[in-house]
């Protein structure tokens, strides 16, 4: 393994430069998008679409291997664990990367046979990294790091790509739970780097800055 650790400033300015490129991020305020919540905002991301760009895969799991050991230290893991669906495949990535074994979480019990929700194996005492896609206000993953806490293994860190970074609860919520949050870049970083390259009509900017800003009153405004 050799890994470089760029500024976090980089990263996150590069984390939002690939996701526009692939076009896993769009912003849309004449017709908002709909979330898994019912709500509907201008923006949108889809981080599933990493696995099919290899430079681009490649690039951001080393930079979630990096920003880990920085924030979290060098022999801080015994596992990583990716939840279940999008988690799988970057749990496995970062897994390789830091040289240890990988395991993943159900969202529930598979409902036949050992009905677990841990697949792979996990020790009891093993500190766990949980790695995710993405985080918007940090709740799938408290179910996720209860389950790895039922083997009798640990888990006080969760990283993510990509974290919404406009509900300020969120790292609190994670924290009053025993989880530190790791990212890699917010919508933020991407309004800034689309703006940047001119990705986008200026209204449509204004619009998307208005949602980050405050989304619960620009989701009353706008239906």
């Amino acid at each position: 393994m050799s890994l470089t650790f760029p500024a976090r400033e980089e990263i996150a300015r590069l984390t939002a430069r690939m996701l526009l490129e692939i076009k896993a991020v769009d912003f849309n305020a004449a017709q908002p998008f709909t979330y898994a919540s019912g709500l509907k905002g201008p923006t949108y991301v889809d981080c599933r679409r990493i696995i099919s760009f290899p430079r681009v895969r490649s690039t951001l799991m080393d930079f979630m291997a990096a920003t880990v050991m920085r924030d979290a230290g060098f022999e801080a893991f015994d596992n990583v664990a990716g939840g279940e669906t999008a988690g799988i495949p970057f749990g496995a990535l970062v897994a390789e990367r830091l040289g240890l074994p990988m395991t993943y979480v159900r969202k529930k019990p598979k409902g036949y046979g050992r009905n677990a929700r841990i697949e792979g194996v996990m020790t009891e005492g093993s500190r766990v990294l949980l790695v995710e896609d993405l985080t918007t206000d940090g709740g799938s993953k408290l179910s996720f790091v209860d389950a790895i806490r039922e083997t009798g293994a640990s888990c006080a860190h969760t990283a993510v790509i990509f974290y919404y970074g406009i509900f300020p609860e969120t790292t609190q919520r994670l924290a009053d739970h025993g989880v530190q949050l790791h990212h890699l870049c917010t919508w933020w970083d991407v309004l800034a780097e689309a703006r940047a390259q001119g990705a986008f009509d200026e209204a449509t900017l204004t619009e998307v800055e208005a949602f980050l800003t405050d989304p619960r009153a620009w989701q009353a405004a706008n239906g």
